[in-house]
Formats: C-alpha cells, sequence, structure tokens
C-alpha cells in the first residue's frame, strides 16, 4: 500500500487504521460492520475503493475483498493484493449476518449518537460509538494524522474499539468530511479540537464515562499530548508519534534514507544539505528559497545517491515544480509550524503517556524520540514506551518488493489490545507478543 508523510499528506493515511470509501456502491457499503463470529473472534468490515470492502481483525489481521462472479468475497493477504484462501458471504443487508472463511457470525449494533460541536467557533462533526450495555467503559478520542478526508466515514477503530468493550469517539477534523473551517496542518488549532472533542465525548456519553483519553496517531502525535494540556484526561496513547520537530523529523529521515542504501558519512552530509535547501522553502511559506533548490540539482542530482533522497519534505519539494510549489504549498501545507518542539509538552505533562512505535518506521525514524522518551522516563514522568522492531509507519508489518516497495501484509497482534489495557488500566504489562516493552 501507499505510505504517506506524516505531516506533508496530500491522500488517506492507512497509518490511522483507515479505509477509503471513494466510490463504494450501496450494496457493498450496507455490509460494513463489526461482526461478532461464533467462535468468539471479532471481525470489523467496512467500505473500500472502488466496490469493495476491507476486512480488519483486532488481533492485526486484514484482507481487501473482492465479490467474485459468484457473489461471495475472496480475501487477499493484507494489503498485497494476493489471495489468501479465505471466501466470505454475507446475507442481505438488513439481516447483519456473515460467514467469514466458513464460520458464522452476526453483526453487533453499537449505540451511536452522531452530534456537532464548536471549537473556536468552528463548528466540527463527531461520532461517539459505544458498546452496548450501562456500565462505565473507557472512551478513547481519535486524534486525526495528517490526512485530509473524513474520520467518521473512514476510521475503523470507531468500531474496533467498541467490539472490544471500549468507547471511542471520532471527530472529522476541521476542514474534512462534515466540519466546517479550513483544513490545516496547525498543531495549535487541532489540539483546542482535540479538548472541544473530549468535552462532547465525555457530554455524550454521561454516566457511562469511565476512563476518558486521546489516541493520536503520527502527526496527532504532536496534537494530543498538547490537548492534554488543554483539558482533563486520564491517558494519552500516541502511535508512530514524534519527539522532535517536523524538520527535525525530515532531517532524520533523509539520514535514514542515505544509511539503509549503503552510503557512508560523506554522502549523509551532502543529503543534509539538499534536505537544508528545502526546508528553506517550507520556513518561507513555499514563497522562495527556490535558486537553493536549483543550486543542489545542479551541483549533486548526477551523484548515485541524490535519487535516494526522500525524507519527508524533501522528496515531496524537489519533486514538484517551482510554480507548484508557490501555488499549492501554502493551501496543502496551510498552517504548519515547521520548527515545532514538542519536548515542552512533554516535560509538562503528568497524564500517563503509551507511546507505540514502528522499529522500521522510515517516514518518522524512531530513534531519537526513543531517546527522547527514555530520558523522560529517567526523570520519572508516567510514559510506557512499546516498540515493534518489524512494523513501519501506520504499524504495519511488511515484506518488501523487488522495486523496494513495502507491501503490508498486517499489524502486530497486540497494537489493539496494548491500547485498550491501557485505556483500562492506565498501565501495561511487562511483555507483548512481538515487541520491546519499556515501563517507566
Amino acid at each position: 500500500m501507499n505510505k504517506i508523510r506524516v505531516f506533508f499528506t496530500l491522500a488517506v493515511a492507512a497509518g490511522v487504521l483507515a479505509t477509503s470509501v471513494r466510490a463504494a456502491s450501496h450494496e457493498s457499503a450496507c455490509h460494513a460492520g463489526y461482526y461478532r463470529l461464533d467462535d468468539g473472534r471479532g471481525i470489523d468490515v467496512a467500505p473500500s475503493a472502488e466496490d469493495s470492502l476491507r476486512w480488519r481483525a483486532p488481533d492485526g489481521t486484514s484482507g481487501a475483498l473482492k465479490r467474485g462472479a459468484d457473489g461471495k468475497w475472496d480475501s487477499t493477504l493484507g494489503w498485497t493484493m494476493r489471495a489468501d484462501g479465505r471466501r466470505v458471504s454475507f446475507g442481505d443487508c438488513a439481516g447483519g449476518e456473515i460467514d467469514f472463511a466458513g464460520t458464522r457470525g452476526h453483526r453487533i449494533e453499537f449505540e451511536t449518537a452522531n452530534t456537532r460541536f464548536k471549537s473556536g467557533g468552528v463548528e466540527l462533526a463527531g461520532r461517539l460509538v459505544m458498546p452496548a450495555g450501562k456500565g462505565k467503559v473507557p472512551v478513547i478520542v481519535l486524534v486525526h494524522g495528517s490526512e485530509d478526508t473524513s474520520a467518521i466515514q473512514s476510521y475503523s477503530l470507531q468500531r474496533l474499539f467498541p467490539g472490544e468493550g471500549v468507547g471511542a469517539f471520532v471527530y472529522d477534523k476541521r476542514g474534512t468530511g462534515e466540519s466546517a473551517g479550513t483544513y490545516t496542518h496547525n498543531y495549535l488549532e487541532l489540539a483546542a479540537d482535540a479538548a472541544a472533542a473530549v468535552g462532547e465525548a465525555r457530554r455524550l456519553a454521561g454516566a457511562r464515562a469511565g476512563r476518558v483519553g486521546f489516541q493520536g496517531t503520527s502527526q496527532g502525535g504532536w496534537v494530543a499530548p498538547r490537548a492534554a494540556t488543554l483539558t482533563k484526561v486520564d491517558f494519552v496513547i500516541v502511535g508512530y508519534g514524534l519527539a522532535v520537530s517536523p524538520l527535525d523529523e525530515d532531517n532524520e529521515a533523509v539520514e535514514l534514507d542515505m544509511t539503509r542504501h549503503a552510503f557512508g558519512d560523506a554522502e549523509i552530509k551532502k543529503a543534509l544539505e539538499v534536505a537544508s535547501a528545502a526546508q528553506v522553502v517550507v520556513r518561507s511559506n513555499f514563497q522562495s528559497g527556490y535558486e537553493g533548490l536549483d543550486a543542489m540539482r545542479a551541483k549533486y542530482s548526477r551523484e548515485p545517491w541524490f535519487r535516494h533522497v526522500r525524507g519527508n519534505a524533501t522528496g515531496i519539494i524537489y519533486s514538484m515544480s517551482p510554480g507548484d510549489l508557490r501555488a499549492k504549498g501554502p493551501v496543502l501545507f496551510h498552517g504548519i509550524i515547521p520548527d515545532y518542539d514538542p519536548m515542552p509538552v512533554l516535560r509538562e505533562l503528568n497524564t500517563p503517556q503509551l507511546w507505540i512505535l514502528g522499529g522500521q518506521d522510515i517516514d518518522a525514524p524512531p530513534a531519537e524520540t526513543i531517546r527522547r522518551l527514555r530520558g523522560l522516563q529517567k526523570d520519572g514522568k508516567p510514559i510506557s514506551l512499546v516498540v515493534y522492531p518489524l512494523a513501519e509507519h501506520g504499524m504495519y508489518e511488511f515484506e518488501t518488493a523487488a522495486n523496494e516497495e513495502r507491501l503490508s501484509t498486517r499489524q502486530p497482534s497486540t497494537w489493539i489490545p496494548v491500547m485498550i489495557e491501557f485505556a483500562r488500566h492506565g498501565k501495561i504489562g511487562s511483555h507483548y507478543e512481538g515487541a520491546q516493552v519499556h515501563r517507566r
């Protein structure tokens, strides 16, 4: 599957469990929902691109579903587009029945409330999804990554969490989906919106609201901790986010581009020079610095390492013409704070935090973030850290094609369970399959 940049995004982020609903027909979309199989397993089904579906399970497995000539649906292994041997069929839309690879099940009805709420004068669309019952449950407010699409339409966690007994509040961030306002990367505005979302989640959940907190992924790793300084929450969960600035992230990614392609210190130094020129353009809000890009191309474009410079922002800057960058950059990257430093917030915050990172993340390299989080742990901050060595951005495990494209196969089996445990108890265990655990 295609991977996005963390804060320079032009498309939907799969890293936050988003699934595109573009061009899905009513006939396929009506099968969307969370199903409980007769053997106790849960399966989420959501509309996907064109006339297809995607299933996900709490154990991290997933597959695309394409309908065959006989009306049944054939599944793939993750996002590889290779058949995994599973066949799926549904009853009529109203009945909510499923046969998943020979095991029958039925769709669960959650308690769902759609709402509109305001933040800074901007009206946002939200949805609270609660497991059935009357008892108190944790409620997780889902904080966006940098995607510019509707979270209400696309976030599968809004069902996967309630399917495991935990409430979820999902909302379309400003300028996306049904929310008003202008799409932005301004973490200060987005944090205020997330804080307002907590208030609305508490209001809707009422007496059923137990522990309430944030789950922020990717860009949400900058937003959720800051939001926790604006409103009282019981926990913060960050998935594949960073404790460095956006442009420091770009530099880390560029350096990793060089080392993973077997280039040495000399090439790293040159690549960082190339990145620095791109960052001048970003800091100018795409109004100046283009002569520096031209100079870097003239100086280095013929060298073998140059084509491997990708970074997080740098690759995008060099891939677009100056005219396109001047016209589109200020809109597409509206509100970006290139040198935003998250550390003052993290040093201040005393709310329990769980950080979950992928050791193979080339979009948001985790090394410096891990070092900083471990330092905060030593300083006594209530931070738990889980690293999945085989996962990349979006917390996806993958296989690598001959052209170096990464094809996602699944997510770690304990990715969702560890988040649920933290939401319920504010702490985690010492061992999770496939993970390195660093507790305070």
